[in-house]
């Protein structure tokens, strides 16, 4: 609560006094009308002055349209404040996310954070919105009511206050109770929304395998869970529900039972006893109102203590040793007794040493799990060395900034993500603002025109979610001319040719030729006729490097790299 005070109320803190006033004048006007009522049946109605009754009637409407004017400002201002606050945690969480490293996207449903991003900050509208205000303003009302009441009649007043003290000691446990659920829920909804993306996404893969139900079955159960979660809190709500209900009930048959007494006996008049009765619901319900509100801000404060644990979460570039800004590239990547493990006491890469120059290619091949994906990523920087260093001309790569590193790599991954649009979209991604001679370079390089001068629309042409309506030749070809335009002087290519057909595969290496000329190139394939032209090839078995060479020499050598290769050839 402190935090999100800190963080939320207290930047705002003259919109939210405002807010405050409006809601006092609010509060203040609607005690108009019980206090004239009082005035109607002692003064009015007795001494017929029909002056005096016009007069209280102006006072009532007047403060009705007060009421009226102060409860539209309140939406109005604090509302659409709330609002806007929400886009915008909205923009500072996504904007946390997407700087956070790899490492938390390979552990983490996408679609938990989707929740995380567009459900959990919904809250904040009950914190700058009108919530608070009327969780504020319910209190100052309740106090002006209770010092009425007791002026009107103490010993009522008494009667009334010990059954509301006992409500109020109930609902102080239920939201004790509430703010854990509230905190589970959000965890729960994220869960479930993960799984919900991965079926949608995978869809033809379920629907291969004709495994519908089972999908069904998983998310069955992951919903009962999120209704057994609403069900707790449901039940908590009802028991303070019921017992404000149960409560108000004994208070109001005391209030009556009392009222009529002191209304026989002469101590108590009509308007009087119409005045208790009308502040009394003045008072109450602000306190029956406030339970609902208490809810709406645990669960709000529940979703910005997960806002924040993500918001805390130390960003890529949050590295103090993380000085170093590249002006400018060459390109000469160097691994110096270079481990990894991704889990503990699991080593996957034990003491990597290699060279590649600047404008060199350098070939990583070896059987599926050997390290070769790991070495990529760490050449891109998705993923840190346990032990040993990295360099980029002659710079500690763990040192350099990312940033000013990124801006010079080019990467193309085995299965190459592309984003709902059209194909010129995707091209231009890495640089929006490319010229159309440096777009159609791109292009021609990597042989896409081959395949969109056949469609009507061209590089116009939309290509589905994640460009399902191609080929994964075609979505290859499309990632290759994104890296070209993006001009890199470090390129790195994860199968880069695994998804081609043997034609498109001739016209990639074409364009490949050209795409790595004197720019380091680092390239993972499972195709060795790709790569016989690399100026060295390193062959990486079980985390080590087994043999290292160009493609002749390896030949010669008739080691592990010669087996593959005369393997391939035979099939």
């Amino acid at each position: 609560m402190t935090q999100a005070f800190k963080t939320i109320i207290w930047p705002r803190r003259n919109l939210v006094f405002i807010g405050l006033i409006l809601i006092v004048i609010k509060s203040l006007s609607g005690l108009v009308l019980p206090w004239q009522s009082k005035v109607l049946l002692d003064e009015v109605v007795p001494s017929k002055d029909t002056s005096q009754l016009t007069t209280l009637i102006i006072i009532v409407l007047s403060a009705i349209l007060i009421q009226a004017v102060t409860s539209f400002l309140l939406t109005r201002i604090l509302s659409v404040q709330a609002q806007y606050l929400i886009s915008e945690l909205r923009a500072q969480v996504q904007k946390k996310v997407l700087s956070l490293p790899i490492s938390f996207f390979d552990n983490t449903k996408s679609g938990a954070l989707v929740s995380r991003i567009m459900t959990d900050v919904e809250g904040v509208r009950n914190l700058i919105g009108t919530g608070l205000v009327q969780l504020v303003g319910g209190l100052f009302t309740a106090i002006i009511s209770l010092i009425l009441l007791i002026k009107i009649n103490p010993w009522m007043t008494l009667f009334v206050f010990v059954p509301l003290s006992i409500f109020g000691f109930i609902a102080l446990k239920a939201f004790k109770y509430i703010r854990p659920i509230f905190r589970n829920r959000g965890k729960i909804n994220s869960e479930v929304t993960g799984r919900l993306t991965e079926t949608l996404a995978g869809v033809r893969v379920i629907k291969a395998f004709n495994a519908e139900a089972q999908e069904n079955e998983v998310f069955e159960k992951g919903v009962d869970r999120l209704y057994q979660n609403v069900k707790k809190s449901l039940t908590a709500t009802a028991l303070m529900t019921s017992s404000s209900t149960f409560l108000i009930g004994v208070a109001t048959t005391g209030i009556m039972g009392m009222g009529g007494y002191y209304m026989i006996e002469g101590t108590m008049t009509t308007g009087d006893f119409l005045f208790f009765t009308l502040l009394l619901g003045f008072m109450i319900a602000p306190i029956v109102q406030m339970s609902n509100i208490g809810s709406q801000l645990t669960e709000a404060l529940a979703g910005l203590d997960r806002t924040e644990e993500l918001m805390n979460m130390a960003s890529e570039e949050e590295d103090d040793n993380r000085t170093i800004e590249l002006e400018q590239l060459d390109g000469d990547i160097v691994f110096n007794d270079v481990s990894f493990s991704y889990e503990e006491d699991k080593e996957v890469l034990h003491n990597i040493n290699f060279k590649a120059p600047s404008g060199s290619v350098t070939a990583l091949v070896g059987s599926s799990g050997s390290g070769k994906s790991t070495i990529a990523g760490l050449s891109a920087t998705f993923l840190n060395p346990d032990s040993g260093t990295i360099t980029i001309d002659s710079q500690d790569l763990s040192k350099v900034k990312l940033n000013s590193y990124r801006q010079y790599l080019g990467v193309v991954l085995q299965d190459e993500f592309l984003f709902e649009g059209t194909i010129k979209e995707n091209i231009m991604f890495p640089k929006p603002n490319a010229t159309e001679a440096e777009l159609q370079n791109a292009v021609n390089a990597a042989y896409v025109n081959e395949f969109t001068d056949r469609f009507d629309d061209g590089l116009e042409t939309l290509i589905g979610e994640r460009g399902v309506k191609l080929s994964g030749g075609q979505r290859q070809r499309i990632a290759i001319a994104r890296a070209i335009l993006a001009d890199p002087k470090v390129i790195i290519l994860d199968e880069a040719t695994s998804n081609l057909d043997t034609e498109s595969e001739g016209l990639i290496q074409k364009s490949l030729s050209e795409l790595t000329k004197n720019r380091t190139t680092i390239v993972i394939a499972h195709r060795l006729s790709t790569i016989k032209r690399a100026d060295q090839i390193l062959v990486i078995e079980s985390g080590n490097i087994a043999e290292r060479g160009t493609h002749d020499e390896l030949i010669a050598l008739e080691g592990r790299y010669y087996d593959l290769y005369t393997y391939q050839s035979k099939i």
